[in-house]
Order: structure tokens, then C-alpha cells, then sequence
């Protein structure tokens, strides 16, 4: 049996601190979801606070806000930015393509 350790949350947050152009589509595929429950998962995101996105043309472009600090009372003390960091997965520049 595979044990997933992260939640599909982290995934998005992982998949778009790597690419922040990525279409939903490639977020589902990156994920493993539907691209309906990504967009469920972006929106949930971005209603907590962890990114935003950006129209740009036709096309979404994700910020993620690496400074907020992590939901459950055993992480409180950690920043998002540490755990994409141990994950190798440093947010880069939207404006980096």
C-alpha cells in the first residue's frame, strides 16, 4: 500500500511553487486528481490565504505566499516556505518564463 504523507493541498502548492504558469489541467495531471477537484483545491488555497492567481491574457499565473505559517497547532512555528523548501521546491518568480 502507498502512503500519501502530504495532502493534495501540499501537491497543488508543490506543482505551482515549481511552475506558477501551470494550466489546471496540468495541475490535475501533476496531482492526480480531477481537473475539477484542482480547481477545488486551487480556491481552497487561495481562500486561506496560501496564494493568489493572476489573469495574465487567457491564461492563470499563480503567486504563492511562501511568508504563511502552517495550519496545524504541531507546525504552527514553521512557514510555508520551510516545508517547499526541505521539499526542494523554492518558489520561483511569477514572471520567470
Amino acid at each position: 500500500m502507498a502512503l500519501d504523507l502530504l495532502t493534495k493541498h501540499a501537491h497543488v502548492l508543490i506543482c505551482l511553487a515549481r511552475d506558477p504558469h501551470m494550466r489546471l489541467r496540468e495541475i490535475a495531471e501533476c496531482v492526480g486528481v480531477t481537473e475539477r477537484s484542482a480547481q477545488q483545491l486551487v480556491c481552497d488555497l487561495e481562500e486561506d490565504g496560501y496564494l493568489t492567481r493572476r489573469r495574465v491574457g487567457r491564461r492563470n499565473v499563480y503567486a504563492i505566499h511562501a511568508d504563511v505559517p502552517l495550519p496545524h497547532a504541531l507546525e504552527q512555528d514553521a512557514r510555508l516556505s520551510e516545508l517547499l523548501a526541505a521539499l526542494n521546491a523554492k518558489p520561483v518568480a511569477a514572471g520567470a518564463r
